[in-house]
């Protein structure tokens, strides 16, 4: 029986995702911030819920040798992260190193107190939750596409490095997910100067999310990424992310966001 470890699994994809696996016959170590929080997860069989702040260095270390003492890991989905919106003058320092540490630090860390292991059994893999927001941009979001982006190069390169040990490196773009994401996973920050912008983006966002998938559905797509013994870095995850990246590609970058721009500004 395979084991996997996932990340901010208390909710949303993350707890979409512990379910399927688990639903599909293997071991699951649901990690998130809050375990006595959990009213589900922690009563399915197979399932080991662990507290996790991928923020807190310390915790990673000591949750990934708990994990690793409960038996063999085959694959972690490094899931947790949030967005951030608002023009960047109107964030504070606080809110955009929250946004790199979680977002991306967390990942980074988490997956390097994981790689000794992989390399030393000569097999694993590492899937990551980035974003349609990983391969285009929206405005107003500067920081969280900063994250997104830069897990992208990120796991290109590490892939390269890591491959070569038998460890798979994989990445899962979703578009929207029909989630409480708008309301428990988003920070906001507003500036007068930019209320015509903010109000387009939000008009628009309501009208995207209309076409957006449920969380059971990418769920799925990172099932497939586990499961298909391919070699493939990048699964895009959703039909309106698929659409939309068929569009930048067939556009090309600057026309794509030329077009894009027009909806908002």
């Amino acid at each position: 029986m395979k084991t996997i470890f996932i990340t901010g699994a208390s909710t949303g994809l993350g707890k979409a995702t512990a379910r399927l696996f688990q639903s599909r016959g293997w071991n699951v170590i649901a990690t998130m911030r809050n375990p006595k929080a959990d009213t589900e997860l922690a009563g399915l069989d197979n399932v080991t819920v662990l507290p996790l702040d991928v923020t807190n260095l310390e915790q990673i270390r000591s949750t990934v040798k708990h994990a690793l003492d409960l038996g063999p890991v085959d694959i972690v989905f490094n899931n947790a992260g949030y967005g951030l919106i608002g023009p960047l003058e109107a964030l504070t320092d606080e809110q955009i190193l929250k946004q790199l540490d979680t977002n991306l630090l967390g990942v980074i860390r988490v997956t390097q107190a994981f790689i000794p292991y992989f390399r030393e059994k000569n097999k694993g893999m590492f899937i990551s939750t980035t974003s349609i927001g990983g391969l285009i941009a929206f405005p107003l979001g500067s920081t969280y596409h900063a994250t997104k982006w830069a897990l992208e190069g990120w796991s290109e390169s590490l892939a390269f490095e890591l491959n070569k040990f038998g460890i798979d490196i994989k990445t899962v773009s979703p578009g929207g997910i029909k989630t409480d994401f708008v309301s428990r996973s988003l920070d906001l920050a507003t500036s007068p100067a930019y209320e015509e912008i903010s109000n387009s983006l939000f008009s628009s966002m309501e009208g995207m999310m209309e076409a957006a998938s449920t969380p059971e559905q990418i769920a799925e797509v990172v099932y497939e990424a586990a499961t298909d013994g391919k070699k493939q870095l990048r699964y895009v995850a959703g039909e309106d992310a698929k659409a939309l990246y068929a569009q930048r590609l067939e556009l090309g970058d600057e026309l794509f966001r030329e077009q894009l721009g027009k909806q908002f500004i």
